[in-house]
This record gives C-alpha cells, structure tokens and sequence, in this order.
C-alpha cells in the first residue's frame, strides 16, 4: 500500500562535492523547493566562505533556512530541526516536494532519527572546549556554563573539568542545557524521528576519490580567496561583538582567517590551515555517511562535473520523487 505521509528527499554529501549543483538541477526538473541543512549559511554576512549561492541563483531557486540569524547568536541543531520540520510542512501545503540539501551531518541525524537520547561524544567539540580550558582555565568554563545551564553548573566544582566539558558539549552540539534533556528524558519527551511524519529519503552524493575531493577543496578555497574571503572575514572582525569562540567564527575557513587577522600567522599558513581544516571536515562527513547507522538510501557517486556523471545522478534522483 503507497504511503500516505508526505514525499520528501534528501541529498547529504561533503563539502565541496557539488551538493548545490545538483539541487539547482533537480530543482528545474521536478516540482521541489530547497531547504538549506548548512550550520553556517544560516548567518548573514557570512557569503563567500560558506559557498552560499549568490542572490541570483537564490532569486531563481530559492533556499530556505538561509541567512536567518546573525552571527553573534548560536543557532543550535535542535532549532534547525524545529525550523526545518515548519518549512517542510509549508512546502507540502503548496503542494510541493521539500528537498533538503546540505553537509551539517548533526542537523540531518536529528531530523531523521529524533534526539530520545543525548547526543554522542563530538571530538570535536570536546577538543575546542579543551583547548579554551587550557587558554583560560576550567572555572572560566564554568562560569560560561553557568549562563546557559545554571542548574548544572550549581551542581558542579568549579574544577570539576569531565563533567562540565560534557555539559558544554552537549549544549553546544544541541543548544539545549544537559538539565533540560535529561528532564525531557525522564518525562519520555524529546525530538521525534521525521519519519513519523514524513516518507523522506537521503541520498548521499560521494565522490569517486578522496583524492578528487581534495582537488576541489583546495581549488574551491582559492577561489573563495580570489572573491574576498578576507575581508568578509575582516568586517565580520571589526564589529566588535563577535569572538573565535562562537558557533559562526568556528566555521573551516572563518577559523582560521580569524587568527590570520589576530596576527597570530601569515596569509600562507592561513591558506593551508583552511585547507586542512576543510578536508578534515569532509572526512567527518564522509565517515558519517559511510558508516554502518547511515541513513542514506542510496549512494550517488560521481564526478558533478562531467555531463555523463550529471544526467546519471540526476535520473536516480527523479525516480525518487
């Protein structure tokens, strides 16, 4: 028997891999609106490093959950979802197909398996906690936990470093304090899985070698280079209201032309250190996407760059909708 839950597709993939190509392809075929699943295209201002489409592409096929919050306030994985389930519910309305489309593997996972649990260890975002700790010391950290979680925090020593790294992490991978899931746990509450609501596929979009992926990589940040990168980045750093320990600033890219404008190395070291900091990144994505939990459907590997590859990818796709 067809099910009755609305139609909705996802296409997941690592940066750089021609994610935004194909949805714009897709999107001139089939009856789809796109929805952004990127935890830094959500900030404004924040354009070129992030390989947000440009407002013409954006005037013709527009991207929903795009530049919707500034960088001086955290945008957390829950509040993706919340945001995502509403723009999926407007699209279906109109009679449309929601199409979600993006790298932030943390978004995708908590749409489609729900969040009835707290979230597993992030290296790293445990390893950026260690390393603020190891700048300014623990009872630092714990005061920044006291702002966003003062009842676990009034729970803890202020040394008391296991505990309020795993707080913070979780805070910072769900933006919901560690005393708030844990009562949502106890209560049987907490973010349900998509599809209780919806038929929803992902598709994983891989390329076929590592070794391309990093060509692109490389070449797309030169590219960044070339259309300003640094001085996005240097106006961002002159507002003033804005630090390397935010969600935005830590984004690959943003990282590390901040602490090239700090002083803190030249424009080369800049270069590779985003480089690396973006391969390293796609290797999470493709971890994720390979792994034995993976909730992709199918994978979709090709070069977006060759016709054959393009009409190939783009035939599977549509036997999906």
């Amino acid at each position: 028997m067809p099910s009755r839950r609305p139609r909705a597709l996802a296409i997941a993939g690592p940066t750089a891999s021609g994610k935004t190509a194909l949805a714009l392809a897709l999107r001139e075929r089939a009856p789809v609106e796109i929805i952004s699943v990127d935890s830094a295209q959500v900030y404004v201002g924040m354009d070129i490093g992030t390989a947000k489409p440009d407002a013409a592409t954006l005037a013709r096929a527009p991207h929903r959950l795009i530049d919707i919050r500034d960088p001086a306030i955290p945008y957390s994985a829950a509040e993706f979802v919340v945001d995502a389930r509403r723009e999926m519910a407007a699209i279906t309305a109109a009679g449309r197909i929601p199409l979600l489309v993006g790298g932030t593997m943390l978004y995708f996972h908590l749409l489609i398996e729900g969040m009835a649990e707290l979230p597993a260890a992030n290296p790293e975002l445990r390893a950026e906690i260690a390393a603020t700790a190891a700048r300014h010391g623990w009872p630092h950290l714990h005061a920044e936990l006291a702002r966003v979680d003062p009842e676990t925090a009034a729970q803890l020593h202020p040394l008391h470093s296991q505990r309020i790294q795993r707080a913070l992490e979780v805070f910072r991978a769900t933006g919901q304090p560690l005393s708030r899931l844990l009562g949502a746990q106890q209560e049987g509450q907490g973010i349900a899985p998509i599809a209780a609501d919806y038929d929803l596929t992902l598709v994983a979009l891989l390329p076929p070698s590592r070794d391309l992926l990093h060509q692109r990589i490389a070449a797309r940040f030169e590219t960044m280079l070339d259309a300003g990168l640094v001085a996005e980045v240097r106006a961002l750093y002159e507002r003033g209201d804005l630090n390397p320990e935010l969600p935005s600033m830590r984004a690959a890219g943003y990282r590390q032309v901040w602490a090239h404008l700090d002083g803190e190395y030249d424009a080369a070291t800049m270069a590779a250190r985003s480089i690396a900091a973006t391969r390293q990144l796609a290797k999470r994505q493709l971890t994720w996407l390979r792994g034995p939990r993976s909730p992709a459907r199918e994978a979709l590997i090709g070069a977006w760059d060759t016709p054959d590859d393009q009409r190939e990818i783009l035939a599977k796709l549509l036997k999906l909708i």
